[in-house]
């Protein structure tokens, strides 16, 4: 019974994070050949949403960006401990917020990915409002920022803490 029970969670969180991780290949993969076929302009351009392609070499949101192939590799090494930490910690975690920590691990396994193989990370997601941008983003960091801001919110509400005074 127990067996069954954990085999059964196992595939369902593998496949959460398969699922994130596939649907974020499949988008870069798609923007990336819609990148090569317009020679790099403007994918789909609108009021508030513009899709077009930039590597981003850095962290979230292009911090950290390195020229140095040394400290590029060192990031690269500190990420996978947190991708290590994100998971060990997704075991551990039960409810809803297991669920958030999977959407993070699925997110930043899709960009960690991407580090590897292209040495940066395709970004084409573009939200503006006139000529405020915010920064370009994949759908690997929708994941991550939405598993962040369900966590955080979980934390804001979770009744069955004790409340100190």
């Amino acid at each position: 019974m127990i067996q069954n029970i954990l085999s059964k969670n196992l595939v369902i969180n593998s496949l959460t994070v398969f699922l994130i991780f596939l649907f974020d290949r499949i988008s870069k993969i798609y923007v990336i050949y819609l990148d090569n076929n317009f020679s790099g302009s403007e994918i789909f351009s609108s009021k508030f949403l513009n899709i077009y392609l930039i590597w981003n070499e850095g962290i979230a949101f292009g911090l950290l960006s390195f020229q140095k192939e040394n400290l590029y590799d060192i990031l690269s090494l500190i990420i996978l401990f947190v991708i290590l930490a994100i998971f060990f910690i997704s075991i551990k975690s039960r409810g809803i917020k297991k669920y958030c920590y999977l959407m993070i691990l699925g997110g930043a396994l899709g960009n960690f990915f991407d580090r590897i193989f292209y040495k940066a990370v395709p970004d084409f997601i573009d939200f503006h409002v006139g000529n405020f941008h915010w920064f370009i983003f994949n759908i690997a960091d929708i994941f991550i920022s939405l598993g962040i801001i369900f966590l955080i919110f979980l934390e804001f509400t979770d009744i069955t803490k004790e409340k100190k005074i």
